[in-house]
């Protein structure tokens, strides 16, 4: 008699676990789920901040500056390249005016003030490098900006001569002799602009970064204000535009581009003197 009615019994226990079933699974679920739920907030925190250190208009200086040195220089020796040549020096004398301008009137950051005083600040880091018993204790910092101070100083220097003497080379005036200085100056500029990528690799070097980076980004890792409180995006594309703008009227000035117009007039002045 007791057996059926212990079959009921014996019919819901399977159903019970069956209930369970589910719930067993979707706590299973939740268990494997729980470790990845803070992956996201886990991948947020490790985006290490950044603070804007170079505005856009002096990173677009500084490539298109990069640039025409690049192929005035590769461009200097061939009769062939020499208005290719000369077109790229003068582009380098405007984008000079420029950074005199902006260091003039732009952001505080920018200002040629401010380069004064890195460099007046030199003798105190060489007299603390001197005293230093190991690297941890010197100042890396105040050196890559005196560094890189020294570097802008000369090398918006140097392209007064370089175009000058330049101009003077290509409109034939006095002799030889300006030739020679430019091409000296051209040389001089050229070592100084390796000394300069030599200051950033030995300083990336000892600091275990790359100070390069904000030459590309225009930021820098850390916390804190942007230095650069604005970007003026505007500004950097008007420049570029006004640099190219001025490259392809002086290709349209000439009849056959830049390149083969030098090579024909030159040929042609060439075929002039012998007759």
């Amino acid at each position: 008699m007791t057996n059926p009615s212990c079959s009921p019994t014996m019919h819901t226990t399977p159903s019970l676990s069956a209930a369970a079933g589910p719930s067993v699974g979707a706590s299973a679920g939740a268990r494997s789920a729980s470790p990845a739920s803070p992956a996201t907030p886990s991948r947020a925190s490790t985006a290490a901040p950044s603070r804007r250190l170079i505005d856009a208009p002096t990173r677009a200086f500084h490539w298109l500056f990069a640039l025409c040195f690049l192929g005035a220089y590769l461009s200097a020796d061939g009769e062939r390249w020499r208005l290719l040549h000369v077109v790229l020096g003068y582009s380098m004398a405007g984008l000079l005016a420029f950074r005199v301008g902006y260091g003039l009137v732009g952001p505080k950051q920018v200002r040629l003030s401010l380069l004064g005083s890195k460099l007046a600040g030199g003798r105190a880091w060489l007299h603390s490098l001197w005293r230093a018993r190991r690297p941890g204790d010197v100042n890396w910092r105040q050196g890559q900006n005196l560094f890189m101070a020294l570097a802008v100083v000369a090398l918006l220097a140097l392209v007064v001569p370089i175009t000058l003497t330049g101009y003077a080379s290509f409109n034939e005036w006095g002799g030889d002799w300006l030739g020679e200085i430019h091409e000296a100056v051209g040389e001089a500029f050229l070592w100084v602009v390796v000394g300069h990528l030599a200051a950033i690799a030995g300083l990336s070097w000892l600091r275990r970064k790359n100070v390069a980076a904000p030459m590309f980004t225009g930021r820098t890792e850390g916390r804190g204000p942007d230095v650069a409180q604005h970007n003026h995006t505007w500004l950097a594309w008007l420049l570029c535009a006004a640099v190219l703008g001025y490259v392809a009227w002086e290709w349209q000035q000439a009849p056959n581009g830049l390149v083969s117009l030098s090579s024909q007039r030159l040929g042609t002045s060439a075929h002039d003197d012998e007759d």
